[in-house]
């Protein structure tokens, strides 16, 4: 299995294209539409594909979690997706995808893996409200196959936060200092809905004002409309945003293009561009740099992002 995710470092050359690569898997049976749905997560969060190794059960874990697995001598938890869903399997699953992002690892155990399919962002679609409502808001994006299949991306850091309490962010949002200074806005894109509302607490903890988009295409058409009223105005774009803050995963636009698109019009080449992503590797920060990101927060570190936002708030 570990072929599938050779010569990974490669496919870093995909960034700034809006290009990616998912690992497809199926999780079993699904009740509510009576067939096996197909899944997809991002190849840059993919450790390694391996069969199930000996799970050591822990007291007091959520439901979905199985317990622990010892891999390199480190403990990762393993988190039990078809559970998670709430998708029926007549049979144990005997897959682990081992994932790294946002500095943690943890395993997903899947009923099998299917292949790694390279597509563009600008064929992933924000999932219509029907799948929302019946997923929990879990598929962040949609892409039908040649062959009819419909492939939905999965928000693992819903599943990372809801799991594993990463998200409960409350008592640390209690020493985030507010901003003391008006007339700051900051414009925001992230197509997790988990991430959208911890940003939100962030920037309301810093009575700062926000916009927000849903994926880079959308936050995209919302700056060039104001960079033209600013325009029209005759007053910088910096009368209006101060900062924008964008993730990297996102369906029809990343967060590379948006960075590069940005970077390109003059309108803004005053308003620092904040990456924030779970892809938290130097290599990932290397790309953003690339394509003129000016500085990288991981997510679910809210007192991080707090802390680099009012220093260019206030710079």
């Amino acid at each position: 299995m570990s072929d599938l995710l050779k010569n990974i470092d490669a496919r870093t050359k995909l960034a700034g294209n809006n290009k990616l690569e998912i690992l497809m898997f199926t999780l079993g049976l699904d009740n509510r539409s009576n067939r096996r749905e197909t899944y997809g997560i991002n190849v840059f969060k993919v450790r390694e594909v391996m069969r199930v190794p000996a799970i050591t059960q822990s007291p007091d874990m959520p439901t979905a979690v199985e317990g622990m697995v010892s891999l390199r001598g480190a403990l990762v938890p393993v988190i039990d997706l078809a559970k998670y869903v709430g998708v029926q399997c007549d049979e144990k699953p005997t897959i682990m995808i081992v994932t790294e992002y946002n500095g943690h690892t943890q395993g997903f155990l899947v009923e099998a893996v299917d292949t790694i399919l390279r597509l563009d962002w600008s064929s992933m679609r924000v999932p219509p409200e029907m799948l929302n409502s019946q997923t929990g808001g879990l598929v962040t994006a949609v892409t039908e196959l040649a062959d009819k299949r419909l492939v939905m991306m999965m928000d693992v850091e819903k599943v990372l936060a809801e799991t594993g309490h990463f998200a409960d962010d409350d008592m640390i949002l209690k020493s985030v200092q507010p901003l003391a200074m008006a007339n700051r806005t900051v414009f925001f894109a992230d197509d997790s809905s988990v991430a959208r509302k911890q940003i939100e607490k962030t920037l309301d903890a810093m009575q700062v004002k926000y916009i927000s988009a849903v994926n880079g295409s959308r936050a995209w058409v919302e700056l060039k409309k104001i960079a033209d009223y600013a325009e029209s105005a005759h007053i910088p774009v910096t009368d209006m945003i101060q900062v924008i803050l964008t993730d990297v995963e996102m369906p029809e636009m990343d967060g590379y293009m948006l960075t590069r698109k940005i970077k390109e019009d003059k309108r803004f080449a005053k308003v620092p561009v904040l990456m924030h992503s779970s892809l938290s590797s130097s290599s990932n920060q290397q790309l953003g740099k690339a394509v003129g990101v000016d500085e990288y927060v991981p997510k679910f570190e809210p007192q991080k992002l707090a802390q680099t936002l009012t220093r260019l708030l206030t710079r």
